[in-house]
């Protein structure tokens, strides 16, 4: 009989702040080291509990909904404790994603990009340093219109505008009663880069000061002026968790999208974004310059 879990000293407790992803990653972390104490490995784990390899490890990982009596099964399998195994239960029973409002796109959406929705509408902590665009959480639509898809992924008029309603909507979550606290930094190049027209981009980066306004809301800018940073080669999210032990790191490219977890990687990562704050301007410099390059779109009209 294995000893049940408990919660590490400072981390949440189930259901405290957390949504459907967030307590499944909770379960997938625990049933995993109930098997680990067990010294079974997955096909083993399933031929005792009565499940497939398949199921084992996805309910490990985290991937899509869980059927709570099969974890019922995995836990008398491991030996849990009576505590342990009940608080399982009841995250597999409210860990599905019943009334999130993608749930009309999620077949059309990839299983990245269901992710990231879900990873976004439960952190209470969002990070993000880009080198490329606007993030879409505060992109306008004008904005968003006007960036150029890569030949070979290009939709269809009415697709488009599908995902672009869906990008907007995503931005509600910086506007709801408890919104998550959203730090960006954006190098330079983001509100240097004509996107659209004069009026396009002036427009949008009148966006980003009143945004930056909001108390949730800090938006800082890496200038040229500082020079190169390996810190800052590339884009990155950093989704800060109730459970701070399920911070991810989201990473995109042309080839796919990561979501990374590895304890190290999370390290690295929120080092970086902790060392970029700090050499950007502070979000009055920021706003500051922020206005000067809108000035400077719009004198360029159209």
């Amino acid at each position: 009989m294995t000893e049940g879990l408990t919660v590490p000293a400072g981390a949440a407790e189930p259901f405290a702040g957390t949504g459907p992803v967030t307590r499944r990653r909770q379960l997938g972390v625990r049933l995993l080291a109930l098997r680990d104490t067990c010294g079974l490995s997955a096909e083993e784990a399933g031929e005792r509990a009565g499940v497939s390899k398949a199921t084992v490890s996805r309910y490990e990982r985290a991937k899509g909904n869980v059927r709570w009596n099969q974890v019922d099964q995995l836990c008398r399998a491991y030996g849990a404790s009576d505590e342990e195994r009940h608080l399982l239960v009841e995250l597999a029973k409210n860990s599905r994603d019943n009334e999130v409002w993608w749930i009309p796109f999620a077949g059309k959406l990839p299983d990245r990009m269901r992710m990231l929705l879900a990873l976004e509408n439960e952190a209470p902590r969002i990070s993000h340093h880009t080198v490329g665009v606007v993030p879409g959480l505060l992109q306008t639509p004008s904005y968003a219109q006007e960036i150029k898809a890569t030949p070979g992924s290009i939709l269809p008029p009415q697709e488009s505008q599908e995902f672009l309603r869906m990008r907007m909507q995503r931005q509600r979550i910086l506007d709801r009663a408890a919104p998550p606290e959203y730090h960006v930094v954006l190098d330079e190049a983001v509100v240097r880069r004509r996107v659209g027209s004069g009026e396009v981009m002036s427009a949008q980066l009148d966006h980003l000061i009143v945004r930056g306004r909001q108390p949730n809301i800090s938006i800082q800018v890496l200038p040229f002026s500082s020079g190169a940073y390996s810190a800052a080669l590339s884009t990155f999210i950093l989704f800060g968790c109730p459970d701070p032990s399920l911070d991810v790191v989201f990473l995109e490219n042309q080839t796919g999208s990561l979501f990374l977890e590895e304890p190290p990687v999370l390290k690295r990562y929120t080092e970086a974004m902790a060392f970029l704050r700090q050499e950007a301007l502070d979000t009055t410099a920021s706003a500051e310059l922020i206005a000067e390059a809108g000035r400077a779109h719009r004198r360029s009209g159209k």
